[in-house]
C-alpha cells in the first residue's frame, strides 16, 4: 500500500468513477483498475459494488475511505511543518565545549545566531578536551569546540579562533613587569594550574626542564577559580589571554608571554563529517565563521591575536 493507491482510490470515491478517476490521475483506466486489485488484495476485501455502469462503497469501503483521507492529511500535515521548518527553522542544538569558551567565546556567536533563529533552542554541554570530541562522534553533541589539532577522521575541523596562553600574575608580582618568562623564571613561585586538557599537556611540556623544582599549589578545574585564587595570593597561573583581558585591563592581572616561543592556542569547531545539517545548523556555522573573521582580522592587543 502506498499513498499513490490512496490518492487513486479516493479520487474515484469523490467522482464515483473509474474513467474520470483516470484523467485526473493522468493514468489509463485500466492502470487504476489495476492499483484497487491491489488495494483490496492487500487488505482481503472488496472495495466497491459494480451495479451496472454505476458504482458505490462496500462497508469495508467506506471504512478504507475515512483512515485514506487521514493518512493522507497526515501526509499533508507532514509536508507542511517540513516547509515551516525551513521558513522558521525549530528545535535544538548541543554545543560541547569547555568553562572559558563557554564564557569567553560562545557569547558571541551565541548572540549572532539567536538573532537569525530566535526559535532554535542552544544547549551547551560543558565537557572538556577529548570529551568534547567523543561527544560529537558520539552524536550527543551538534558542534563542538576543541584545541586543535583535532585527530579524528570522522570529523570536520575548522579552525576559528587563535590565543595567546600567557602567565597569569597579581598586577603587584614581582613577575609582572617582564616581557617574557622561562621556566626557570617561574620555578620559584607556586603554581594553579589547570586539572586537565590540552593545555595543561601543553604546558607540561614548557615545564619539564624545572619539573623537579615547580611547586604546585593547586590543580583546578575552572578558569574562574583560577583566577580568583591567584588574586588571593595561592599562586600564579597561565591561561589564554582572552579569559583575563578584562582583569588585566581593570589592572588586577598582568599578562606575561612566554618563552622562549609564544604559547599558542588555536581554537576549533568540529562536527560530523556525515551529519545532514538543518538550515539551523548551517547557520551556526556561519555565526563561528563570523567570529573567525573578525578574529583574525582584530589587531594584536591586550595578548590576543
Amino acid at each position: 500500500m502506498d499513498l499513490d493507491q490512496l490518492h487513486t482510490f479516493l479520487e474515484i470515491v469523490r467522482l464515483k468513477s473509474f474513467s474520470k478517476a483516470a484523467l485526473t490521475c493522468y493514468r489509463t483506466q485500466p492502470a487504476i483498475s489495476a492499483q484497487i486489485r491491489q488495494l483490496e488484495q492487500e487488505l482481503n476485501a472488496s472495495l466497491f459494488e459494480r451495479l451496472g455502469t454505476r458504482i458505490q462503497l462496500t462497508p469495508a469501503g467506506r471504512i478504507f475511505a475515512g483512515y485514506a483521507e487521514k493518512i493522507l492529511d497526515l501526509r499533508r500535515q507532514a509536508q507542511d511543518a517540513i516547509n515551516e521548518l525551513e521558513r522558521a527553522p525549530r528545535g535544538e542544538l548541543v554545543i560541547a565545549a569547555n568553562e572559558a569558551t563557554c564564557i569567553y567565546v560562545l557569547p558571541t556567536v551565541f548572540s549572532s545566531f539567536k538573532k537569525r533563529f530566535p526559535n532554535v533552542q542552544l544547549l551547551v554541554d560543558r565537557s572538556y578536551g577529548r570529551h568534547v570530541v567523543e561527544s560529537v562522534v558520539d552524536n550527543l553533541a551538534d558542534f563542538g569546540f576543541a584545541q586543535l589539532p583535532v585527530q579524528e577522521k570522522r570529523l570536520q575541523v575548522v579552525h576559528v579562533y587563535t590565543d595567546e596562553i600567557k602567565l597569569l600574575v597579581p598586577a603587584a608580582h614581582p613577575l609582572a613587569g617582564a616581557a617574557a618568562v622561562t621556566a626557570r623564571d617561574i620555578a620559584p613561585y607556586p603554581l594553579l594550574l589547570p586539572k586537565g586538557g590540552a593545555t595543561r599537556t601543553r604546558l607540561n611540556e614548557w615545564l619539564e626542564p624545572v619539573e623537579d623544582e615547580i611547586r604546585i599549589s593547586m590543580e583546578l578545574d575552572s578558569t574562574e577559580m583560577i583566577k580568583r585564587f591567584v588574586l588571593a595570593g595561592m599562586g600564579i597561573s597561565f591561561m589564554a589571554a582572552s579569559h583575563f583581558r578584562e582583569g588585566a585591563e581593570a589592572g588586577h592581572f598582568a599578562a606575561v608571554s612566554l618563552a622562549p616561543e609564544p604559547l599558542m592556542r588555536r581554537l576549533g569547531l568540529v562536527y560530523r563529517k556525515d551529519k545532514a545539517l538543518s538550515k539551523a545548523a548551517l547557520g551556526f556555522i556561519e555565526s563561528v565563521m563570523e567570529l573567525a573573521a573578525q578574529n583574525q582580522a582584530a589587531p594584536a592587543a591586550g595578548g590576543v591575536r
